[in-house]
């Protein structure tokens, strides 16, 4: 089956739901066994003494493991990310990225990162993960000589995390290299990809090498801004299994009415992010002539060769996010964020809504101001996740606010 069709038939017996057409809601925190053997089967299972068979069927256990809604939400959203066979699913993004950093690497281990990321994620290896004993090399994204090196030198690696398009700039990392990379390593480390910004319907990480794919489902998957989620993805399900491991311990599942809520948004997917790229591109072919507007962030718009070559290598579509470099700087951003009328002044991104925010003051607030200005984030830089909205009545939204 064709992804459209499998993500609204996989992984659903309507005789298990009381033959609902959709699936239905399952709160319990506990399962009834067919039979104590079952349960010593399950348990085997679960912790990693036994593996499940073909086609077997294992009783659930407790839903800090497991639930009929989280399996389903797993199951049904694997077609929509090329080359994707197991995924696992959290209560947020953040949880997603730093349980599945944690399946793998230990005190004592390294990982090499993108610059810039998402603020979230530099607090967590700043603020954790180096004090807990995991070291951190940050590479700047887009360069990939850099990336290399620092993948071939670091030691004890482990994870290689690579976010691409950077959060907030834009800059695009070549998936391919670092993957290739990473396999002259002895021991090759997992390559993660954060794809919230263009995935699954622009980008497809798995299909050019990378181990895990990771989402904040808040955005473009859930898309409305109302529930918070995470997803992890791989070709390997042996790797969603040792993920999967670590979510039980840390008990950080998405809880039923979430999942059921995810679960029903994933066939508005590509209709949502398509409308939205669209309208994307064509607001920021038109800013980036504007006199006040100093620099424009956007694939479509990209100069530079090499961001060029990445972007029609591993890119569909350019997406919905677009940076704006302000004449002006930080008095110039927050004059044009004061002064939005249908456009919101908020963080997140990759709801149906256009949302608008100063990375620099709000989401990468916590990040050093030396990484700010490796990572090229500016005081004039506003961020923009364009919603689907009408474009003309957007375009003009911005207009007034930058006149």
């Amino acid at each position: 089956m064709r992804p459209p069709t499998a993500v609204l038939t996989r992984g659903f017996d309507p005789a298990l739901s009381v033959g609902s057409a959709r699936p239905a809601v399952f709160r319990s925190s506990t399962y009834v066994f067919t039979s104590p053997e079952a349960a010593e089967r399950a348990f085997a299972i679960a912790g990693g003494r036994a593996q499940a068979m073909p086609g077997e069927h294992v009783d659930l256990i407790y839903s800090r493991f497991n639930h009929p809604n989280a399996e389903i939400l797993e199951d049904q959203i694997v077609p929509l990310e090329k080359g994707a066979r197991a995924a696992v699913v959290f209560n947020s993004g953040m949880a997603a990225i730093m349980t599945s950093i944690l399946a793998f690497a230990r005190p004592g281990d390294s990982m090499v990162y993108t610059v810039p990321l998402y603020g979230g994620t530099q607090h967590l290896i700043h603020e954790f993960l180096e004090p807990f004993g995991i070291s951190g090399t940050a590479v700047r994204a887009g360069q990939g000589a850099a990336l290399v090196k620092a993948i071939a030198e670091a030691r004890n690696l482990r994870v290689v995390l690579i976010e691409t398009p950077a959060n907030p700039t834009l800059m695009m990392t070549d998936i391919r290299q670092a993957v290739e990379a990473a396999g002259k390593r002895e021991a090759p480390p997992v390559v993660m990809v954060d794809n919230t910004f263009l995935g699954p319907t622009f980008q497809h990480p798995l299909m050019h090498g990378a181990d895990v794919v990771l989402y904040s489902g808040t955005k473009y998957l859930g898309g409305f801004s109302d529930m918070l989620s995470g997803v992890a993805l791989t070709a390997d399900p042996a790797l969603v299994k040792t993920i999967k491991a670590r979510r039980g311990l840390f008990g950080n599942i998405l809880q039923p009415d979430e999942c059921w809520i995810l679960d029903s948004r994933l066939p508005t997917v590509n209709l949502r992010m398509n409308r939205a790229s669209k309208n994307a591109q064509r607001i920021a072919e038109r800013l980036a002539a504007h006199k006040k507007v100093e620099r424009i962030h956007y694939p479509s718009l990209f100069a530079d060769a090499d961001q060029v070559r990445i972007r029609d290598a591993q890119c569909d579509y350019p997406g919905a996010m677009l940076s704006l470099e302000l004449e002006g700087g930080k008095a110039a951003a927050f004059d044009f964020l004061r002064k939005l009328k249908l456009a919101r002044n908020a963080v997140s991104l990759g709801g149906v809504e256009t949302l608008v925010c100063h990375p620099k003051s709000t989401t990468h607030s916590s990040v050093s101001a030396a990484e700010l200005e490796i990572a090229g984030v500016t005081d004039g830089l506003v961020r923009i996740s364009v919603g689907i909205e009408d474009w003309r009545d957007l375009l003009a939204d911005f207009e007034q606010a930058l006149a």
